[in-house]
């Protein structure tokens, strides 16, 4: 196939995902290929994409909205000030290391929107000054002081006095006399000098780069890193070190008193260097790339190979310095020097470093500062019956997480765990958790003698060290662990029981939109679907056979399965909507998803609306379409909603005239989703289902008006509110009220 030469190398890119496939497929997957193409090559110009950085930026902002909100409880603001800087380190890390490799390596590719490598990175820069300022304004202006009125205290380093105030002399003296026992012992300080040459600095570490003078008037520098560990969290607890030395005990309504620890070294710098003059003491903080490439190709054992890339990530290449705004000129020019990073890359900071660390905060006692706590509900089904196979067996049963409660999916393990009769289970991995209740019984079915298979995803980004901890236990139980294919990450979350009935073999399947993970089922929203459907069940069957072995099986009944058939059959979904909006009939799609970045499903999208269809698009983070604009996308609505919980959960909608469609899925809109995983979407065909998802969950959540934020063609987000006619309807909350409401009848039956 023939391209102009202007136009962008994104097609190329997209299309050697589309075409391998082609061959190994029917006819209607090279006809949906050839449309394609065309929709790319019909709407292909840079206006008509926002830059993929740019919008997760945009993401990450109204991340810092939350904890901007007036209404908002205190801690409440501190968490999201936590998310929001946690986030931005993980940016840095990623994606913002991916780009500056590009420029190192030379090989520089433009973007779907049009802009070069370095130009993202200037944007990235530009565009996050004012909002990094206003993180750090909230922080130091606003939070700190509210907290301290809430009997909450966070001392500061006096520059002057060269001691933390708000302490007496007395309590001086205690906390340095605990300093010289429990924190001096653990520092030390580094000198640089041709015998000692700058120290490695790990990543997101917290150093003080410090300037000191000897009695003969030579200067000379050091560093001393602040530790982090055990009993080492970065905001010290103070008060009650001193209740305790003081004898006074407890008080109550007496406030909690923190001292940074990086202040708390700090006041104490003179200790690590007796006999020298210290000129300054200046925190900075380094952030390297962690993404780093594993070539799974040279690998004999990827286990081990996954271990060695983990102990890597400590030496990758510097992407970002953030230092103290008051460090002098010289002493910034060492740093940056020495790290081989340039000054585009500095950040300038005022105050406190790291705020991602205050997330400790919010485990303090104090309800009253948070939101009122809510409890996950048992589903009806499982509320009236214990024995989980015979509900599964009687009714197709969908759990909505975190409204629904998690306990069922541990349950499904356990149960099948104990069950004499269950001869099998098969589950993927991917994150799990530190301490999981679903390993632990997948650990005791192996013990008990059941064939347990489990793919355990290894590269799991930032969970690998969990994962390869698991993984090695299931092995020593005799578990049967694969750890993916070769060149794509397991995704696809599912679990499949076989089990031994009157009737012959009965499989059980569980299906889901996000983790095995009990912690984060609290915290996310997700839906998990049980069936003992037989083509799904036969699907899954095979899928697992496909990680296991080498099957190469790659068209199912039911299952949309990534890499092979997820994208065709998303595109088929469109396509089929923009069929009936040519002929005149009702065409309605509404997709939910974390990140809409695929340059394919964008441009049928776009077609979608020029036919007429109605979209409605719940996005999370990233999106790179443009809505709105006249003559491309003025069908097409997109709102993002940030709330308590992160919204986690796909869910793929289209009307087909009347006979409505429903696909969950473990995967976003996004190239590597779509082309380089293994991902699951599956149907939901039970009309009460069907009903909830698209009344109680879909429809609500498009009626939003507290939390939800409509994106317009200038990639700016504007919060809706509700009309003079309207209520506010916040989605999660009238969730959380629907649950509750719908328990509490249960219970009055009883």
């Amino acid at each position: 196939m023939e391209f102009p030469e202007n136009r962008p190398k994104f097609i190329l890119y997209n299309l050697c995902f589309i075409i391998p496939f082609c061959c190994i497929l029917p006819d209607k997957k090279l006809t949906n290929t050839v449309k394609t193409q065309e929709l790319i090559a019909k709407y292909n110009s840079p206006a008509n994409f926002f830059n993929r950085e740019l919008s997760w930026l945009e993401f990450n902002r109204r991340v810092l909205e939350e904890a901007l909100n007036p209404d908002a409880p205190l801690l409440e603001k501190v968490k999201f000030l936590s998310i929001f800087f946690s986030n931005l380190d993980e940016f840095y890390m990623i994606r913002v290391s991916g780009l500056k490799e590009q420029i190192l390596e030379k090989r520089q590719k433009e973007t779907i929107d049009g802009m070069d490598t370095m130009q993202q990175i200037e944007a990235i820069e530009r565009s996050l000054e004012p909002i990094l300022n206003q993180a750090n304004n909230l922080w130091n202006d606003v939070i700190r002081h509210r907290l301290a009125d809430e009997g909450i205290i966070i001392h500061t380093f006096n520059h002057e006095l060269k001691r933390p105030d708000g302490f007496s002399q007395e309590e001086i003296e205690i906390i340095d006399d605990h300093f010289d026992k429990y924190i001096y012992p653990i520092l030390t300080p580094l000198a640089t000098d041709p015998g000692r040459p700058f120290p490695h600095i790990s990543n997101l570490s917290l150093s003080f780069a410090i300037k000191v003078r000897s009695p003969k008037g030579e200067e000379h520098f050091a560093r001393v890193k602040v530790p982090a560990g055990k009993g080492l969290n970065r905001l010290y607890r103070i008060d009650e070190i001193l209740s305790k030395k003081l004898n006074s005990g407890p008080v109550r309504n007496s406030p909690v008193r923190f001292l940074w620890l990086g202040d708390f070294i700090k006041c104490n710098l003179h200790k690590l260097f007796p006999g020298m003059t210290i000129e300054g003491a200046y925190r900075f903080r380094v952030t390297r790339d962690t993404d780093i490439e594993i070539l799974e190709d040279e690998a004999d054992d990827l286990l081990n190979l996954v271990e060695k890339n983990i102990k890597q990530r400590k030496f990758g290449q510097v992407v970002r310095l953030e230092v103290e705004s008051k460090i002098p000129e010289d002493m910034l020019d060492l740093l940056v020097e020495n790290l081989e990073i340039g000054r585009e890359s500095v950040h300038l900071l005022p105050g406190a470093m790291a705020l991602s660390d205050i997330m400790s905060l919010y485990d303090l006692p104090f309800p009253h500062l948070k939101n009122k706590p809510f409890y996950s509900q048992k589903h009806k089904h499982f509320d009236e019956e214990t024995d989980l196979f015979a509900v599964i067996k009687k009714n197709e049963v969908l759990l909505h997480h975190p409204y629904h409660s998690f306990s069922p999916v541990v349950d499904f393990i356990k149960q099948a765990a104990a069950d004499p009769d269950v001869l099998a289970i098969k589950q993927t991995l991917y994150r799990v958790g530190s301490n999981s209740p679903v390993v632990r019984a997948l650990i005791e079915a192996a013990e008990a003698g059941k064939q347990v298979a489990v793919l355990v995803e290894l590269k799991a980004r930032f969970d690998e060290e969990n994962n390869i901890k698991w993984a090695r236990e299931l092995e020593q139980v005799g578990a049967h662990v694969v750890y993916g294919l070769l060149g794509l990450k397991t995704h696809a979350k599912m679990t499949l029981v076989v089990r031994r009935e009157q009737s012959g073999i009965k499989r059980y399947v569980h299906l889901a939109t996000g983790n095995y993970n009990a912690t984060t089922s609290r915290m996310y929203t997700d839906m998990g679907y049980f069936t003992t459907d037989k083509d799904i069940c036969s699907d899954v069957t095979e899928v697992f056979n496909f990680l296991t072995g080498y099957s190469k099986q790659t068209q199912f009944r039911k299952l949309f399965v990534a890499p092979f058939s997820l994208r065709t059959k998303l595109l088929d979904l469109i396509f089929t909507e923009i069929d009936h909006a040519v002929k005149g009939r009702e065409a309605r799609i509404i997709f939910k998803a974390n990140a809409l970045v695929d340059p394919a499903i964008i441009c049928a999208l776009y077609e979608a609306s020029n036919a007429g269809v109605k979209i409605d698009l719940i996005i999370r983070g990233i999106c790179c379409l443009v809505p709105g604009v006249p003559g491309l996308s003025e069908n097409i609505r997109v709102i993002s909603i940030v709330g308590r919980f992160l919204e986690h959960h796909r869910i793929y909608y289209i009307n087909n005239n009347g006979e409505e469609m429903i696909y969950l899925s473990s995967a976003d809109l996004m190239q590597r989703n779509l082309d380089g995983r293994v991902e699951l979407a599956f149907p939901i065909e039970d009309p009460t289902i069907k009903k909830y998802i698209k009344s109680k969950v879909l429809f609500v959540m498009l009626n939003d008006n507290v939390k939800a934020r409509l994106l317009d063609n200038n990639m700016t987000y504007t919060n809706l509110k509700p009309k003079v006619d309207e209520k506010p309807l916040d989605s999660q909350e009238w969730l959380m009220h629907e649950s509750m409401r719908k328990s509490a009848k249960r219970k009055k039956k009883k």
